[in-house]
């Protein structure tokens, strides 16, 4: 409980039902290896922190960016509530220090793995929302979603490179890209995965990513660098 009260303070919050604070921190882990001591896990919680978020971060973008088309809208919510920005919210809130995890989860470094610290951030979400509304949420969430959507723009982080070096690769080569895992690194709850972008048999961009997902979107942001830069007629290294 003292745990909790310290969240509590890094929410600037009391919970009227500090039941829910507990489920939010509840890993289903937990619940497999000691059944007595928890009734629920977080994934309930989970899945209403999500809508709550998609929410907040649609209503935010759209009076952020009056003049914003609806696609670019999309994709910035898309990439302020992916897993990897909202893991990264909850290690700012360091909320993995506060989750119960069966031992062998903790033992595996599951407190700082990113798609439990996602779903961690959700559920809280989904305990400050049914115990102190949408306001309560939003006064958490969006200190945390300005840094974050600079950070995503400022990096072109909610551009879909894959599709627009598609688009390029097709009408230059008439071939799809391609994306092949090369390799990973660290261990298994901070794995670092490098991927490079290929068409044809020639590489054309490399990158690197906490997901296969993340590691190919950033390869392909490097082969659309080298590929501009071939448009433009410039020396590519």
């Amino acid at each position: 409980m003292d745990e909790l009260n310290e969240l509590e303070n890094r929410l600037a919050l009391q919970f009227k039902d500090k039941s829910l604070l507990s489920r939010a921190m509840t890993h289903r882990s937990f619940l497999n290896e000691n059944p007595g001591q928890a009734l629920e896990d977080n994934e309930r919680l989970e899945f209403l922190g999500d809508a709550v978020l998609d929410f907040l971060v649609g209503a935010y973008l759209y009076n952020r960016f009056p003049e914003m088309k609806e696609g670019e809208l999309t994709s910035l919510r898309a990439a302020l509530v992916r897993t990897e920005t909202l893991a990264d919210f909850s290690r700012l809130l360091e909320v993995g220090r506060f989750l119960r995890l069966g031992m062998g989860e903790a033992d595996s470094g599951g407190r700082n793995r990113t798609p439990i610290l996602c779903a961690a951030f959700e559920a809280l979400t989904g305990a400050v929302y049914l115990d102190q509304g949408l306001e309560a949420v939003r006064a958490i969430a969006e200190p945390l979603i300005e840094p974050a959507l600079k950070r995503i723009m400022d990096a072109g982080l909610h551009i879909d490179a894959k599709s627009e070096f598609q688009v390029w690769a097709q009408a230059r080569f008439n071939i799809t890209p391609r994306y092949v895992v090369v390799g990973s690194s660290g261990p298994d709850h901070a794995k670092l995965f490098a991927v490079q972008a290929r068409v044809g048999d020639t590489v054309w961009g490399e990158g690197e990513g906490s997901s296969k997902q993340a590691a190919a979107q950033a390869a392909a942001r490097n082969a659309l660098e080298r590929a501009e830069a071939e448009d433009l007629g410039l020396e590519i290294d």
